[in-house]
């Protein structure tokens, strides 16, 4: 088979292939030349699923002798010798773009420079290009695209749907927004404006505009030179796919199944199963810390040390959540009154009588009752009490129980301040299974199994973490076999290990000694921790896998170890609890996701009453 040299044309199309694989990435790359030339303001037009697009800014232009230059492959104005590679300050680089463009549809390239009397323009049909013209024009520079993929007709049957491809367009934007809040950009689909974004002062702003969600917070980490900032919405706001994670890397828009992981990690025990989170994360690091130049399209980069981008991520996040910032702060608590009604003046008055939940009167009705210790300090103390509740369930008393409603003194109280849970009046418990009570604005619905479940397993993760759960030490050490490269990764942090409570040591290449562990994490499941950890390492920075693996195993002790559901409680345990569950941000949500309370505003009881239109 002879060798040949390809023509040109045949070059150019396939560079197209990797470039513009659809009219989204013809977007992105004409949005990013505009932002590397400066503008502040970028519009953006596109029709017929993007096979006609239109991209204006007010950037710095381009001089006549420069149109055709943008034209030719591995034209840049943005390096020049091979060092710059890993000292980029530009998103484009590789002089690629707009001569793939132009191989594959008719694009006209309009410029005008500050100081120019006039704009200058040329047109190129697939390739071809023709003279430059003078004409009309502000400054900055306008690239129309007409024809997209028409030469190519293999390329234009795997375009999808117009509404797919204006989809996909969009969500690029939106990505492109994201990253540059200072830049005003403006959308129109088919001659219609779906989109106006103003110029923002901060990345949070932008965030809150373009997704178009509040409140939204932020938090941030680093971990040696890498920074991570992100921009979150708590979590009772989620979505169905992790399409709403957005990563960028050098403010460049990446898809990274690594720092998505992280996100996740940051968000572990606040989802449920096939919920994702709304966040957006950026990470910066040294310009000779990542490599940019790694697929065509610049969506992936490599890391010079993955494991500490992960670690800012996840720690960017989990910094904040563990803050639960969308948590209500302590404030004074008013006493509520109960309304009376008017009396006539000449109407006698009967006495005052403040019915209390002691009182006889209210205890005709016979429910079953049990006492629950809510405040153990230790691991050891849970343990009695878990063995206590076990025992309680088997023998059941029946007592009197509280009524619903409570009557309260209308006598005076001293204000004091609380956390946000124990501020909370509790008015009774209903169907055995949720603590009714009341704030200044609404009813809040507390699940009584999902808050004392959360407070237990916070409290046996604290005491995991502080060094103060019970570790049993191996009489021979555990031999634990895996490859070597696995081995080596584990034991460059066995310190860090030795404080989560395993304690390691190499028995040869390949086989890992673990002389001690956790006392509540069996045996049998070390050997699987400890593998999947060490797969971790590289990219995850260590001991998230084995905290992980932990977390599940509190989560599912204090499943089996609290206050079910149908269980009756007293008013002060109650209480007790709502106290409890003030010493933990994260009170708000079980260890397996779920949300521990539900609202119910006054306004919609009296709308429902129609007591308010």
């Amino acid at each position: 088979m002879e060798i040949h040299v390809l023509s040109p044309e045949v070059v150019d199309q396939i560079a197209a292939g990797e470039v513009v694989e659809r009219p989204a990435h013809l977007v992105k790359e004409l949005v990013e030349n505009s932002i590397d030339a400066g503008a502040t303001r970028v519009h953006i037009e596109y029709f017929d699923g993007g096979r006609i697009v239109k991209v204006i800014d007010n950037g710095k232009g381009m001089s006549p002798e420069d149109l055709p230059k943008a034209l030719e492959r591995f034209a840049t104005s943005k390096i020049s010798k091979t060092d710059d590679l890993w000292k980029l300050r530009t998103f484009g680089f590789r002089g690629e773009a707009l001569a793939s463009i132009a191989a594959v549809s008719k694009l006209t390239l309009t410029s005008r420079r500050a100081g120019d009397e006039k704009a200058f323009q040329l047109v190129s049909e697939y390739g071809k290009k023709r003279d430059i013209d003078s004409v009309g024009g502000s400054q900055g520079t306008t690239i129309l695209i007409e024809g997209l993929f028409e030469n190519t007709p293999a390329r234009l049957k795997f375009l999808k749907s117009d509404s797919a491809e204006h989809t996909a367009i969009k969500n690029t934007l939106k990505a492109m927004a994201l990253s540059h809040p200072h830049v005003e950009i403006r959308i129109q689909e088919n001659g219609k404006l779906v989109s106006f974004w103003p110029a923002c002062q901060n990345r949070k702003d932008r965030v809150e505009q373009v997704l178009e969600i509040k409140p939204l917070y932020v938090g941030e980490a680093s971990r040696e030179n890498v920074n991570a900032y992100a921009v979150f919405a708590d979590p009772h706001n989620v979505a169905k796919t992790s399409k709403n994670i957005w990563l960028f890397a050098q403010n460049r828009w990446i898809q990274d199944r690594s720092l998505q992981a992280a996100v996740m990690e940051a968000y572990r025990n606040l989802l449920m199963h096939g919920e994702f989170p709304i966040a957006v994360v950026w990470v910066d690091v040294p310009t000779d810390s990542v490599d940019v130049n790694i697929h065509p399209t610049k969506s992936q980069v490599k890391f010079e040390d993955p494991s500490l981008a992960f670690r800012a991520v996840a720690g960017s996040l989990r910094s904040a959540l563990e803050q639960a910032p969308w948590v209500p702060a302590g404030k004074p608590a008013t006493p509520v009154t109960t309304p009376r009604f008017d009396i006539p003046s000449q109407a006698p008055v009967a006495p005052t009588v403040n019915l209390m939940f002691e009182d006889k009167a209210l205890q005709s009705t016979q429910f079953q009752k049990k006492d629950f210790n809510f405040a153990f300090n230790s691991v050891s103390e849970s343990k009695v009490t878990y063995e206590a509740l076990a025992q309680s369930a088997e023998a059941r008393e029946e007592m009197n129980v509280t009524p619903a409603v409570q009557l309260r003194s209308s006598a005076p109280e001293v204000p004091e301040v609380r956390g946000y849970w124990s501020s909370l009046e509790v008015l009774g418990q209903a169907n055995l299974t949720y603590i009714v009570t009341q704030a200044r604005d609404k009813l809040v619905f507390v699940d009584q199994h999902a808050a004392h479940e959360r407070v237990v397993f916070e409290k046996l993760m604290t005491a995991w973490k502080g060094g103060k759960v019970d570790v049993q030490e191996f009489l021979f050490p555990l031999a634990i076999d895996m490859s070597p490269e696995k081995a080596e990764a584990l034991l460059t942090l066995s310190s860090e290990i030795e404080r989560l409570g395993v304690h390691i040591e190499p028995l040869g290449p390949g086989t890992i000694g673990v002389k001690a562990a956790p006392l509540f994490i069996k045996e049998s499941s070390l050997s699987s921790v400890l593998d999947k950890m060490a797969s971790e390492v590289a990219e995850q920075g260590g001991s998230y896998s084995l905290e992980r693996a932990v977390g599940d195993i509190c989560a599912t002790m204090a499943c089996h170890s609290v206050v079910r559901a149908g269980q009756a409680l007293g008013i002060e345990q109650m209480k007790n609890l709502l106290r409890d569950m003030d010493q933990f941000p994260l009170s708000s949500f079980c260890p397996h996701g779920r949300p521990v309370s539900v609202e119910y505003p006054f306004y919609k009881l009296e709308k429902d009453f129609g007591r308010i239109v």
